[in-house]
């Protein structure tokens, strides 16, 4: 009994907290709020010397896209992990509590099933 309910769940808790980890770590999220509005894929590009006005506002333009870009795809990698997050976390809670109760509800079978 005490391993049913002190040691494996203890257990359970335990790789839970790994998947949650992995996740994070997988999907890099603190790293991908830090660096939201940052170019993507360090493209950007350099400004030109002296007073070109069209030049400027080109590079200024192309710099501003490629942060956009870089934002739109670490959103949606950070919403993918806020949902993979959840996931884990749901699935996590039912296999602990599923684990927890399987013994109660084999009891509560068999005294339905034999009327007692």
């Amino acid at each position: 009994m005490m391993w049913h309910f002190y040691q494996m769940p203890k257990f359970l808790l335990l790789v839970w907290k790994n998947y949650i980890l992995f996740t994070l770590d997988f999907f890099s999220a603190p790293l991908l709020f830090a660096t939201l509005f940052s170019p993507w894929r360090k493209y950007k590009w350099r400004y030109p010397r002296g007073f070109d006005i069209a030049e400027y506002f080109n590079t200024f333009i192309s710099n501003f896209f490629s942060r956009i870009i870089g934002a739109v795809c670490r959103f949606f990698l950070i919403i993918t992990s806020v949902v993979f997050l959840i996931a884990i976390w749901f699935a996590g809670a039912a296999v602990i509590l599923t684990w927890v109760l399987i013994p109660f509800i084999f009891i509560a079978l068999i005294l339905l099933l034999y009327g007692i």
